[in-house]
């Protein structure tokens, strides 16, 4: 990393901080932006954390330019370069600069990107490696862009399920806790005083607003430990794994949905590989660890083994039961015609369609749900503060 100053084409001194290899390297990259270099010096350069994420957006930005210039003849150590200094995030400028040593170093642009798994999966590697080697890689990068807008989109759909019960379930929760804490307390000394006996549900709302008063670390507490705990479990247990990943496919109403975006996420990748020339069996195997889900992962194992066995695609799949019957036919056809490809595609699309129809469903029924459940607490809470008012006034009426 240098800090320089540069001249502008308008006479203007221009200071700032660049990377590059060396002094001439750096002058050179001034120069494409326009500025005479004037002097520069090594500053002390970020150490690069491997475990830096790139967000999906920035990934899809660089498969559509490197796809550009690589179509358009451009070497790709040429193109490399022009990203890197067009990019923004400093973390992936690093790594593509990294990847440029790598390269200049000798590898292939699959290796280079194989030394930075966490940006760059092995689907990722093993898609650029198909297109290295059979000189269709403007193809591959270009399916590689469109794979990952389709994952945002999922993302952005699955975000949009969660996000609104996410924050109305908030809003009760907060609701809740006031009446309990502040208005429920307030209003039990009155109604004591009142010297009339207690409805049960005054008696039960008084009782639990003292314990949530008394205890209310714990309240607040054991859920998060709970969720802490979970994940911890999760990381280290296999086995909580599993069991949690069958938990979220048997869900009522999201676990369904959830299916549908996995199996579509595997559909999709698996079309583009074998559209590659990657063979079945091993785009099968590189596939386990996109669809992020063990279960389906064990699935997609014993797939794989099954074909390995020497059964075809479908009846592996309608073996393990990954598949509804009507994907099962649509791949049947696709494996009788040749065209194995453009029937996952269809698969992909169809279970992303419905993905799509499915969140706007439920949505429509989690909204008017939520409001109601709030609406029932508040009617509780005040039926049992306001009854017993209201029968003392009614007497005194009397």
């Amino acid at each position: 990393m240098f800090s320089y100053k540069a001249m502008s084409a308008q006479g203007r001194v221009i200071s700032g901080q660049m990377d590059a290899v060396n002094l001439v390297d750096l002058e050179m990259r001034l120069k494409r932006m326009d500025l005479d270099f004037i002097n520069g010096e090594v500053i002390k350069q970020r150490p690069y954390l491997p475990g830096a994420s790139v967000s999906r957006r920035e990934l899809v930005n660089f498969c559509f330019h490197l796809e550009q210039l690589t179509r358009a003849g451009v070497p790709i150590l040429e193109g490399l370069t022009d990203l890197r200094d067009s990019l923004t995030h400093p973390r992936f400028r690093e790594v593509v600069a990294s990847m440029i040593e790598s390269i200049e170093g000798g590898r292939t642009l699959s290796q280079a990107m194989a030394e930075h798994p966490r940006i760059f999966n092995d689907v990722f590697c093993s898609l650029v490696r198909a297109g290295e080697s059979t000189g269709q890689l403007p193809e591959v990068l270009k399916g590689l862009a469109d794979s990952l807008k389709w994952e945002d989109e999922l993302a952005a759909h699955t975000k949009k399920l969660v996000t609104y019960p996410a924050l109305v379930g908030t809003v009760v929760l907060a609701v809740t806790i006031f009446l309990m804490v502040y208005l429920v307390p307030q209003m039990a000394a009155f109604i004591r005083n009142m010297g009339q006996e207690l409805p049960t549900q005054t008696r039960i709302l008084i009782g639990l607003s003292a314990a949530i008063k008394a205890y209310w670390y714990l309240f607040l507490g054991l859920p998060l430990l709970g969720a802490i705990a979970l994940r911890v479990a999760i990381e280290v247990n296999p086995l909580a794994r599993f069991r949690w990943d069958a938990f979220k496919l048997r869900l009522p109403a999201i676990g369904p949905i959830y299916r549908k975006i996995v199996l579509s996420r595997f559909a999709s990748v698996f079309a583009m590989m074998y559209a590659s020339g990657i063979a079945v069996i091993d785009a099968v195997r590189a596939t386990e660890d996109v669809v992020g889900n063990t279960v389906i992962q064990d699935g997609l194992r014993r797939a794989g083994q099954l074909i390995a066995e020497g059964q075809n695609v479908t009846t592996a799949f309608q073996t393990v039961g990954l598949f509804p019957p009507l994907v099962l036919r649509m791949l049947r056809v696709g494996e009788n015609t040749g065209g194995l490809d453009t029937a996952l595609l269809n698969v992909s699309y169809f279970y992303s369609r419905d993905v799509r129809e499915s969140v706007e469903r439920l949505q429509t029924v989690i909204e008017p749900a939520l409001t109601v459940t709030l609406g029932l607490i508040l009617l509780w809470v005040m039926m049992s503060v306001l009854g017993p008012i209201y029968d003392v006034i009614t007497r005194l009426k009397i």
